[in-house]
């Protein structure tokens, strides 16, 4: 079976198994799940290993890519490490990680499920702001949903 043989399966088995469900029982569903899925795990020890297989798979080596930028970061100390880490996940996993999902949602639900995305960097990415940083974290925003 090819790997697009694959994916489309999957797509298909998870557009079936998802269809009749709403927001709220996924939800449920997910955080029960997450919870029996990480009993008795070291978060601390897992995340790094499992950030590092995130990485390395597809994204290419050299300056600038996810594995290059993972390898430096996991040089540094603990602390550097620490303080790295927020960044790093919002500037590279998390658009990786959109990347790939958002293109197997159906089509005519991405609308809904990008705003959802989007409202909450806008919720949460402008806290603590000032007049002036708010004006120039929504014009930042814009430059993206509304490319000259």
């Amino acid at each position: 079976m090819s790997e697009g043989d694959r994916q489309a399966m999957m797509r298909s088995m998870m557009e079936q198994f998802f269809g009749g469900m709403g927001a709220e029982e996924k939800k449920e569903m997910f955080a029960t799940m997450m919870g029996k899925m990480t009993e008795g795990l070291d978060m601390k020890e897992m995340m790094p290993k499992m950030m590092m297989g995130m990485m390395s798979g597809g994204a290419g080596d050299g300056p600038g890519k996810m594995q290059d930028m993972m390898s430096k970061m996991m040089q540094g100390g603990h602390e550097q490490h620490m303080a790295q880490m927020p960044e790093m996940m919002l500037k590279t996993m998390m658009p990786h990680c959109i990347g790939m999902m958002l293109p197997a949602v159906d089509p005519d639900r991405r609308g809904e499920v990008a705003a959802a995305i989007l409202s909450e960097i806008v919720d949460k990415g402008s806290v603590g702001l000032s007049d002036e940083q708010m004006r120039s974290f929504l014009n930042a925003l814009d430059d993206v949903l509304n490319p000259s």
